[in-house]
Parts: C-alpha cells; structure tokens; sequence
C-alpha cells in the first residue's frame, strides 16, 4: 500500500455471512482525507465499514487498511488494526456504570497501555480537544447528547488513530448539535491528519460540509468526488 493511503480496497466483494452486499469495490482514501459514505439502508454501508474494522471477512479481493492486510486478519492482528482506528457509532456505547474518566482509562487500560501517568495525561488531552475538561466525573447519564457524543470522540482519538470510522455519528442529535460535532470532527482531523470515513444519512449534513462522496447503490460503490448544492 501507498504510503501516503490509509484505505485501499481492489476488485473486493463484501459479504454479510453467504450473502454478496456489494462487488468489485475499488476505493483509496489518503491520509488525512474526509470523505463521505452514504446510500440507502441495506445497502451495504455498515457491512463496508464492519470490513474495513476487521468484523466482517474480506473473502474476495485485496484490502488494505492503516497498513494491515484484510485478507490476512486473524485473532491477534485485528485487536492491532483496532487500536490503529478509531471508532465512532450512532449509539454512543458508554460504559454506564462508570464516570467519564473510568470510561476513557478502560479503553486506554484495553488497549495495552500501562503507565499511570501517560494515561493521565493522555485522558487530560482527548478531553481538553473536545472541550469537556469539566466532565470527567460526570456519569455518562448526567451529559447531553451531544456532550456523550463529543466523549465517543474523546475516546475514538484516544491511541491517536490513523483512520476514524463513524458510523452514523450524529443520527441521534438535533441539526444545531450536529453541527457542532461535525466542526469538531473535522478540526480535530485536520489538526491530526486523521482520515475520515464518515457514514450518514443526513443530506444536510452534506450541504453544510461538503467533501468527498462515496455512495453505496446497487452492489457497487460509486465516487461523487464533492456534493454540490
């Protein structure tokens, strides 16, 4: 793979269990890039996504993702893909049980990190990119939805990833809530060089911020280059 991709897929099927979701996929996203993925519900969005992450088996073609071979993954190398990724759901899937801080230390903690002090300082600054410093005793059930939201954030760029993958990321908050995490997002990946795959059904969205297009219909994957009102 190009040194300067982070996502390169040839001639790659994509299969939820026996079942062909999308064919002949061809597609590269560079370091750094922003681009979008949408289509229809049941068009394969989600099963791209749960590829690239390593849920789902690359049974046809070749792929490559953050420098790791989808056609090689096994037990051991997808935990190593993940902790290159960040990952971004609808549903924020915090830990309830346990305050801000607990939440982000047992991802830290997961993934293999060891250093007391690292973590703390680690934790200090995911939070301080999102601007909820003052949160970090708050139980996930005391925030707003899109203060829960800008915690997944926090939690997504906590081992600096190299690729976020957000799957439907705003879907649960009103436009003016939206929007406020979509700047975020997208500051915070050019700050980083992150690269974005950003799935969504929300047309406005893509008025408001518009960037590269890549559109799942009919089996294939279809590149709009950037969406004009």
């Amino acid at each position: 793979m190009d040194k300067n991709t982070i996502i390169t897929l040839r001639d790659a099927s994509i299969y939820q269990q026996d079942f062909l979701v999308l064919q002949s996929v061809n597609l590269t996203i560079h370091n750094g890039e922003f681009a979008y993925l949408i289509g229809k519900t049941g068009s394969g969005k989600s099963s791209l996504l749960k590829t690239l992450y390593g849920v789902l088996p690359l049974k046809k073609g070749k792929g490559m993702v953050a420098d790791f071979d989808l056609n090689k993954l096994d037990r051991h190398s997808i935990p190593q893909l993940r902790r290159q990724l960040g990952i971004v759901f609808q549903d924020f899937s915090l830990l309830t049980d346990r305050s801000v801080w607990d939440n982000l230390l047992f991802v830290l903690k997961a993934t293999g990190w060891k250093d007391s002090k690292k973590m703390r300082n680690r934790i200090l600054k995911v939070v301080e990119m999102v601007g909820l410093k003052d949160k970090l005793k708050s139980m996930p059930f005391e925030l707003s939805g899109g203060e829960q939201q800008r915690i997944v954030l926090a939690r997504a760029l906590l081992n600096e990833p190299k690729l976020i993958i957000a799957d439907e990321p705003t879907g649960n908050l009103d436009p003016d809530t939206s929007d406020g995490i979509m700047t975020l997002l997208r500051e915070l990946a050019r700050i980083n060089t992150t690269a974005v795959l950003f799935a969504t059904h929300d047309y406005r969205i893509l008025e408001n911020f518009p960037s590269r297009i890549i559109r799942c219909k009919n089996g294939q994957i279809l590149d709009e280059d950037n969406y004009l009102v």
